[in-house]
Formats: C-alpha cells, structure tokens, sequence
C-alpha cells in the first residue's frame, strides 16, 4: 500500500480542487457499525419496516427502539485519525469539502466544516408536528415534542422520503468544481453516491477509491487501494509533509 499512498498525496499535491466522498466504511473505523455486511444494522431486518417514513408513522415499537440503539452508538464512537486528517487538510487548503453518506457528524466533530451530509445527521431530532430541533438525546427519554406533544423524529431521511434539493445541489456544485475526487468507503452501489464519482470524471477530475471491498466505479479510478482508510490517510499525509517528494 506504500507505493498506493505515496501516488496519492502526489495526487493531492498537484490538486487545485480535491472534494472528498465518505461512506459507512469511513465510520466503521470508529466503531459504528455499518448496513449491509454480515454483521450490519440491517442484518435479520427489514429497512422499511423499522426505519422508514411509514415505520414512523404506523410501527413506533419498532422505530423508536432502532433509532434509539442507534444514537447510544452514535454517543459513544469519537472521530477516528481519518476524520481528523480530513480536517486537517481542508485547513490547509487541500481538501475543498466533503460529501458524505454518514450521518453521525463525526466529520464536523473533527473539525471539518464544508460538509454535505446528504442524508442529514442523527444528532438533532425534530418535530413532526411543530418542526422545532431538539438534541437527538431527547428521543433517549421521551416521543413527544416538550413544546407541542407532537412525536419527534431523527433529522436524517428516512426510507421513503427524498434527499433535500439543498444538499444535492451543494453536492453537485462540489462534484462539478473538483480535479481530485476522493471516495472513502462507500460501495458505491445507490444513487446518488454512485453518480457523483461519475460527474467528478465526466468533468476531467483524476478519481481515487478507498474500500476494503471493491465497487462497481473502481474501472473509472485512478487509482484504488483496497485497505485501511485511516492507515492510508496517514501514510499519504506523510508524503505530502516530505518536500519535494
């Protein structure tokens, strides 16, 4: 993986514009579970049963239980050195921002700040009746809204719903903008985090694909290293520190 690393902080070096893409596989290195593995949130349930719009509104003894296991999780995992790196690199200018699948906000935890969360975050929870934000922590005690009664709910897309017109236009501007395209563990097998790798490509940007498993974009790359996030993100930002490497 050295020879990989050491082309990508050439990569990054030479960038003008590097946007970055993140996927389950980027919290995994944290400690939060991912969807569709052998191990994963999804394992022995049905999605649309106990995470979906519907599931919200007709099978709360299942919904509430899910979410509720899910931001314990959540409190409990901290920003892993990759997360770090990220923002590190976005202060000095290297990375332009990040699009990502998650929705832990571990990427603002470490101190990123352009960052697209396509899929909202499960630290707020919001009002379906009022639309008042609360603190996800407030669904770990209660259902009800404090201020209208009306039952809250994680402020992230459930199945069912569409992703926020907002977001996907920030995240299209980002894609379209970038000369270095970075995705870090996604499988990049639904729309739309399998289309902006495309987009990146179709606008002359060079594509990098970090997955411990491979994807259906990884004849588009560059370059495709089948490893550790964080252990690349380490040994890249030690090349780039090297001058004149």
């Amino acid at each position: 993986m050295e020879r990989e690393c050491r082309l990508m902080a050439d990569m990054l070096r030479e960038s003008k514009s590097t946007v970055v893409f993140t996927g389950a596989g980027m919290s995994t290195e944290s400690g939060l579970p991912d969807f569709r593995s052998a191990q994963g949130l999804w394992r022995g349930h049905d999605p649309r049963r106990i995470a979906s719009i519907d599931a919200f509104h007709s099978n709360k003894e299942d919904f509430y239980p899910f979410y509720r296991q899910r931001i314990k999780s959540m409190l409990e995992v901290q920003p892993n050195p990759g997360h770090h790196l990220l923002a590190k690199w976005e202060r000095m200018g290297t990375v332009r921002g990040i699009i990502t699948q998650n929705v832990d906000r571990l990427h603002r935890a470490a101190g990123s700040l352009q960052v697209v969360e396509l899929h909202g975050n499960l630290h707020e929870s919001r009002c379906s009746r009022c639309g008042a934000v609360h603190s996800s922590k407030l669904m770990l005690e209660q259902e009800n809204c404090p201020l209208c009664e009306g039952y809250l709910r994680p402020a992230v897309v459930l199945f069912g719903e569409t992703l926020d017109e907002g977001n996907l236009d920030s995240a299209d501007a980002l894609s379209r903008a970038a000369d270095l395209f970075i995705v870090l563990g996604s499988s990049l097998e639904v729309s739309p985090a399998n289309w902006y790798p495309r987009q990146a490509k179709l606008g002359g940007a060079k594509l990098i694909i970090i997955n411990r498993d491979p994807t259906q974009l990884d004849h588009l790359a560059d370059l495709v290293i089948h490893g550790s996030i964080g252990e690349c993100l380490v040994r890249a930002d030690e090349f780039l520190a090297i001058p004149g490497n």
